[in-house]
This record gives structure tokens, sequence and C-alpha cells, in this order.
């Protein structure tokens, strides 16, 4: 199975963090949005990403290429099968995938993909925007839903932590770090999510490239 994306994506970064949990091989093709690779646009005729390619089965989209696997590789689940914590889980996916994906997004390609990437000037006004007026509210929101189990739903890992974990690492990346006076819930259980061994290699990995592309 191949897997197009970059590491330094949330929607990917969320996707890595499942294919680790569940234990599903796969090689990872590094494109960037747009990308004109033939087999990345075949699988994602919007050329966004991530996109996968299982044998001559093509998707793209986080959310759809994990309910594709979900179902064919139930174990472990990470998507409950209990009505009310399988509701749960979409819900914080959603919430990871657009509100918070948004704001992040917002930061991350106005101060570092335009200027980095794209070799142009960053709407630097609306990343602050987002930084100072939707940041704090979702924080806020998330510190208060954080249950004392360490996990979004239940007593245990589902898609809903990697959802919302995943794109805290493009706040870090624009120096929006967890302060861990304010938002203790957030720090301790980010934290936890980021480090497991599903997540982790790949972490290191993009912190290294950016570490690159902030010096150049």
């Amino acid at each position: 199975m191949i897997i197009y994306g970059s590491v330094v994506s949330p929607f990917v970064r969320k996707l890595l963090g499942y294919l680790g949990e569940k234990g599903i091989s796969f090689e990872l093709k590094g494109v960037a949005v747009g990308d004109p690779d033939p087999g990345f646009r075949a699988a994602s005729p919007l050329g966004k990403m991530p996109a996968m390619a299982d044998g001559d089965f093509t998707l793209a989209d986080s959310s759809a290429i994990i309910h594709y696997l979900e179902a064919k590789h139930p174990e472990p689940a990470l998507i409950p099968a209990d009505p009310q914590e399988r509701g749960r889980v979409i819900w914080w996916d959603e919430f990871g995938d657009t509100v918070f994906a948004a704001c992040s997004g917002k930061m991350f390609f106005n101060r570092i993909v335009a200027p980095k990437f794209m070799g142009r000037a960053g709407d630097l006004a609306a990343a602050a925007a987002a930084e100072a007026e939707e940041l704090p509210k979702l924080l806020a929101y998330l510190e208060n839903a954080i249950p004392d189990s360490g996990f979004l739903v239940g007593d245990r890992l589902t898609l809903a932590d990697l959802a919302v974990a995943s794109p805290l690492m493009n706040f870090r990346h624009c120096g929006a770090r967890i302060d861990a006076a304010t938002h203790p819930k957030i720090a301790a259980w980010s934290e936890a999510i980021l480090s497991r061994p599903s997540l982790a290699p790949w972490i290191e990995k993009e912190e290294r490239l950016m570490a690159k592309v902030m010096a150049a």
C-alpha cells in the first residue's frame, strides 16, 4: 500500500499515526499539494493529501481512507462500535480536520508554507488573527473536554485522539506551543499522544525537515 503525502500535513500525520497503531504496512511517497506525480493525481483528482493506493484501489482524504481501512482491518478498533462512542469519535475527527486544522492552517500556511515553500509573502495579519481570536477559544473548549482517562473517548486510544492531536504539531511549528500552566490537560494529553511509537518517529523526521526549512 502506498500513502501519498507530506509529514508536515496534519491530515497525513493523523493517517500515519492510525496506520502505526493498526500495524498496517505501507510506503510513504512524499508529495506536495497539487503535485503532478501521476500516481498521486490518479488517487487524488483534486490534488489534496493524503491519498492512498491499495493495490488497484485508490482513495483520497484522511477520514475516507481511515474508514476504509477500519472496515478492512477491524482490530484493534480505533473507531468504537458503541453508538455513542462512535458518534463522539466522528465528532472529534470532524473537529480536528475542520475547525482545529483550519485554525492551524491559517497560521502554518501564511507563516511557513507561503514564504518558505512557495516563495511568496503570506497573510501575516490572517495568521495573527487566527492565533489571537480563534485559537484561545478552541484550546479552552479542548481543555475542558479532555476526560480524566487521558483519552478523548472512553478509556483507550481512538481516532479522536489522533485527529485532534495532529494539528497541534502545526501550531508548534508556528511557535504557538501549549502552555502547561494555562492548559495542563492539553499539555499532558498531547504529549502522551504525540510521543506514542506510532507517531514519534514521524514527528522526529518532520522536526528535522522543519529545522532545515526554517534555517534556509
